[in-house]
């Protein structure tokens, strides 16, 4: 065996058994323990998504108590006032305006309703 196909073969045994203790390390020894990640974690950018979807699904289903469980899970105390918000980001950011007069329409709807039941 030529030293230079040795050099290949110890350079790739060390790579393969670095690899291999890394993910032990990382899966075994010490894996990562998430804390507190609920989804009132998430940046603002991934919550207007969400309440993108919301009001979509909203808009196809009609159902408005779906629509507020589903913002509940992220922003459970003020629902108007977080869907508001998200507005506010998807027009700073320059979302699809269909995008947001969907949002709007959900908005429109919550509020009708919190204004019902007062």
């Amino acid at each position: 065996m030529s030293r230079r196909r040795r050099r290949y073969i110890f350079f790739f045994a060390a790579i393969l058994i670095g690899l291999a203790i890394g993910v032990i390390y990382g899966w075994v020894v010490n894996p990562v323990v998430y804390k507190n990640t609920g989804m009132d974690t998430l940046r603002l950018d991934y919550k207007t998504d969400y309440v993108l979807m919301a009001a979509e699904l909203y808009q196809s289903e009609g159902d408005l108590a779906s629509a507020l469980t589903r913002i509940a899970y992220i922003e459970a105390s003020s629902p108007l006032a977080f869907v508001t918000t998200c507005i506010d980001y998807a027009e700073q950011h320059n979302y699809a305006r269909e995008d947001i007069d969907i949002m709007w329409y959900l908005a429109s709807d919550i509020d009708t309703a919190l204004k019902a039941t007062n």
